[in-house]
């Protein structure tokens, strides 16, 4: 689909805030489980280059904000100097080929198990109800979680501050920004859902409280490094890890009518129809009244194709659109979108493997297949 002048809308320029897009077709964050011990490696250099454009937006996969943050296997951190170090040179490698490279931060709560977890304790979370095993994305694997430790409500403002410093250090390791993970049912997105959340201080109850969590980190992160700087992901209306809601369209309503007053560089939010991984269900809501509410610059994300997307930027339904699967398929698929070529299919039997090239930095470039 081209719009009048023959342009195809997402690869039309886009201003975020400072930032001079020159489409609008983002690398959302990809958990890829390459991070051995939990430290970025060399070869995430070559895997994030290749995904690069000029004045393209890279969201760096989920990095955790502390040592108790995770969850699964060989994710990156962000909480010691040996890992801002590490990633130094990634984030040198998009910057050289002139994108625009966020670091997404997050904690995963709940769903964790002792064995991730400091000296075996139990995972953090604003309850202590029990996530069920669950079959891991990859369809193989089962991921048990143990029973969470409810955070008392003098301990929150530590886990806030975690956040604030994960965010001063991804600046020092030369990011143009972070993205807090307030999605996917981790551990901000335990707080914001009243499926999860049982609490009865102030962090519990009405949807005021269960934002609040959210809301005092988005102020943290914005005052140290700047609310430019600063975007936040949300999926109200999915179910992911048992943390659903019961009104949705009011959470996610609040949520992108609290953030204005941050104002906060952007709002990612996944699509109503993607209630769990990967799977796409016809849907009556839409993003349309969040995208409508918030100030800042909209990202949508959840299942998009092409067409798809060049309806949501031509509609302006939403300002940028994140792809995950097919981007990680295709290195170049600005270019693949701009020729309306062939898509390589990805293969999700290599998605979490711990391969630093398979499923990786091997899938082939346009001009290597023609």
């Amino acid at each position: 689909m081209a719009n009048e002048e023959g342009q195809i809308p997402l690869l039309t320029p886009y201003k975020m805030g400072k930032f001079e897009l020159s489409h609008r077709v983002v690398l959302a964050p990809l958990t890829r489980q390459r991070s051995y011990g939990n430290v970025p490696q060399p070869h995430a250099i070559l895997y994030y280059s290749q995904r690069t454009t000029k004045g393209g937006l890279v969201i760096a996969e989920a990095t955790g904000v502390s040592d108790t943050a995770q969850g699964y296997p060989e994710t990156p951190g962000i909480w010691t100097k040996q890992q801002v170090e590490a990633w130094k040179p990634i984030v040198d490698a998009v910057h050289a080929k002139g994108g625009i490279f966020f670091c997404q931060i997050w904690h995963v709560g709940r769903v964790s198990n002792t064995g991730f977890q400091p000296n075996g304790q139990a995972p953090i979370s604003c309850t202590d109800k029990e996530l069920a095993s669950q079959v891991r994305a990859n369809g193989i694997d089962i991921a048990r979680f143990t029973r969470p430790r409810r955070l008392k409500t003098e301990e929150i403002p530590l886990v806030v501050d975690d956040f604030r410093v994960a965010a001063r250090n991804a600046i020092e390791a030369g990011f143009d920004g972070v993205e807090i993970h307030g999605a996917h049912g981790y551990l901000i997105d335990q707080f914001i859902k009243d499926g999860v959340n049982d609490r009865t201080d102030e962090y519990g109850g009405s949807l005021e409280n269960r934002c609040r969590f959210a809301l005092e980190i988005v102020d943290a992160v914005a005052k140290e490094i700047g609310p430019d700087k600063v975007g936040i992901r949300l999926s109200p209306f999915a179910d992911y890890m048992q943390s659903g809601d019961s009104n949705p369209k009011a959470l996610g309503l609040y949520m992108a009518e609290s953030l204005n007053k941050y104002k906060i560089l952007y709002c990612h939010m996944l699509e109503p129809r993607m209630k769990s991984v990967g799977e796409k269900i016809d849907c009556p809501h839409s993003l349309v009244p969040m995208r409508k509410a918030f100030k800042g610059t909209f990202i949508s994300a959840g299942g998009y194709d092409m067409e798809d997307g060049n309806n949501a930027v031509a509609e302006d339904r939403t300002d940028l659109v994140a792809y995950g699967r097919l981007f990680l398929a295709n290195p170049d698929l600005v270019k693949r979108f701009e020729l309306n070529a062939p898509l390589n299919k990805y293969n999700r039997e290599t998605f979490y493997i711990p391969d630093p090239v398979i499923g990786y930095t091997d899938y082939p470039f346009l001009e290597t297949t023609v």
